[in-house]
């Protein structure tokens, strides 16, 4: 259960509709009747999903005690794929029109045996396949924390999320919506009545006459999912000029440092993206010179204490998703009581991603934008300057 041992990933979705009163047997009970391997949702692509309980990509046995920790329902989706080897249906088909054509005067097969070997030998792949042999089998642990109302899914990709949205509805009767940076950040400013101006924002000019105004990667032109590139870029430039501690609207505090990895891409969608691993990988000279050529940050290593404790993880700047999150030892002996803290632990992570996501919405939000902006272009400006001594002449 990679959510309550080891490093956890995940993208949250908000959920609508009415939130139980409680998690139960109701809900295992649903589950189990659309569980992976039973009542089977077949889509048009031949792929299978059903639903697991988590302790391993055959677990279809759904338990209070397993799959209901500290109000979070949590179960997994397997996607059951078939996958006929590429190489064996060859050397079938090479078998089978050896056998049709060894008569031939010519020595050579004819396009009706041709045809006759590819269909035998699918077919005696096919048959081979009943029993299951070339299924391929994944399983994505889910997490549906009721205080929240919330679904946390355990991968940063959306390759599945289809595939979740139809089995969850068939099962719960319930859809949910995408927690993206942009629809967080609308969130967020209607507590400081600020949404007309996130609704009106546009992308920063950091680097005059470089940084693009249309990011490629953003497709909506009504998504403002761009703050989530500017939110890390002012995450590096507060921890690299020694704000590293930001006061949060809930008066605890927090410091935040960028290490282990750095993503970055062009928005015009023209010089590509690097990645660059280090232990301080923003105090590289080729991250600041990406970032002066136009490209911003789309992903990057994230270490926060707040309370006292320590989290690192990678943040997902478009989603907010949290990649290899690291969380603290609980300090439980008791293994419900380990279980119940990881659960706690997982939503003062989320917490504290929303603060600090909040303070730099309601910055940027505000009138006083203008002044970080112009802080943020002249300490890109000076760095510049100290890579190119030539300029300073």
């Amino acid at each position: 259960m990679g959510f309550f041992s080891g490093r956890v990933t995940f993208t949250r979705f908000k959920l609508t509709g009415k939130a139980p009163q409680l998690f139960d047997e109701t809900q295992l009970e649903l589950l189990a009747n659309n569980a992976a391997g039973r009542q089977r949702l077949v889509s048009a692509d031949g792929i299978e999903t059903g639903w697991t309980a988590g302790a391993h990509i055959l677990d279809t046995n759904f338990e209070l005690a397993k799959n209901i920790i500290n109000d979070m329902l949590f179960f997994s989706l397997r996607i059951d794929q078939q996958k006929l080897p590429s190489d064996l249906l060859r050397a079938y088909y090479s078998v089978d029109l050896q056998a049709l054509s060894a008569n031939n005067p010519s020595g050579k097969p004819s396009a009706r045996q041709k045809r006759e070997a590819r269909e035998s030998a699918r077919e005696r792949l096919e048959h081979e396949a009943k029993d299951g042999r070339f299924i391929r089998r994944k399983a994505i642990e889910i997490v549906w924390d009721r205080k929240s109302h919330e679904i946390y899914f355990g991968t940063t990709s959306v390759t599945q999320l289809d595939r979740l949205i139809v089995l969850f509805r068939n099962t719960f009767g319930l859809t949910f919506d995408s927690l993206t940076s942009g629809k967080i950040a609308f969130n967020l400013a209607e507590l400081h009545q600020q949404t007309r101006n996130v609704d009106d924002a546009a992308p920063s000019n950091f680097v005059p006459g470089t940084t693009p105004k249309e990011y490629a990667w953003i497709l909506d032109e009504s998504s403002r999912d761009f703050l989530g590139n500017e939110f890390l870029l002012w995450l590096w430039f507060r921890a690299d000029t020694d704000r590293e501690t930001l006061k949060l609207s809930d008066d605890t505090e927090a410091v935040i440092m960028l290490a282990r990895t750095l993503t970055l891409e062009c928005p015009r969608g023209q010089t590509g993206h690097e990645t660059i691993t280090s232990e301080g990988p923003t105090k590289l000279p080729e991250a600041r010179r990406a970032v002066q050529s136009g490209k911003m940050p789309r992903a990057a290593g994230i270490t926060i204490v707040r309370r006292e404790e320590q989290y690192e993880y990678k943040l997902i700047a478009e989603t907010l998703g949290i990649s290899g999150l690291k969380l603290p030892n609980t300090g439980e002996d008791d293994e419900r009581a380990q279980l119940d803290a990881r659960a706690d632990q997982i939503r003062s992570v989320i917490e504290t991603n929303d603060l600090l996501f909040e303070a730099f919405i309601k910055l940027r939000a505000s009138s006083d934008w203008q002044k970080e902006l112009r802080a943020m272009q002249k300490w890109l400006h000076l760095e510049a300057k100290k890579e190119n001594p030539a300029d300073q002449e």
